[in-house]
C-alpha cells in the first residue's frame, strides 16, 4: 500500500495541493529542495510545477525579483506567494 507522500499524483492534483499549502500558510517561502521534500517530488517535476505557478503569477521567486530590480542573486530561489498590489 502506498503512503500519501509517495502516491502517484497527476500534475493538476499536485498544483491544487501546492496552491492550497501556500494559501493555508501565508508567508510560506521554500527553496526548491524544501519543496521537493515537503511534497515528495523529484527535482524536475517540482521545478516544473513551481515554474508554472510563477508563470501564472500565483508564486514569485526571489531570483526573478532580484533580476528585475538589478540586484545580485545568491543562486537559490525562494518560492513564495505573489503579493497582490
Amino acid at each position: 500500500m502506498a503512503t500519501e507522500r509517495h502516491a502517484v499524483r497527476g500534475p493538476d492534483e499536485m498544483l491544487r495541493r501546492i496552491r492550497g499549502e501556500y494559501l493555508e500558510m501565508p508567508g510560506l517561502s521554500l527553496t526548491l529542495e524544501q519543496a521537493q521534500r515537503l511534497w515528495g517530488l523529484d527535482e524536475k517535476t517540482c521545478r516544473d510545477l513551481l515554474q508554472s505557478l510563477v508563470e501564472t503569477r500565483f508564486l514569485c521567486d526571489s531570483i526573478a525579483d532580484l533580476r528585475r530590480s538589478g540586484g545580485r542573486t545568491a543562486g537559490v530561489a525562494f518560492y513564495r506567494r505573489f503579493a497582490a498590489s
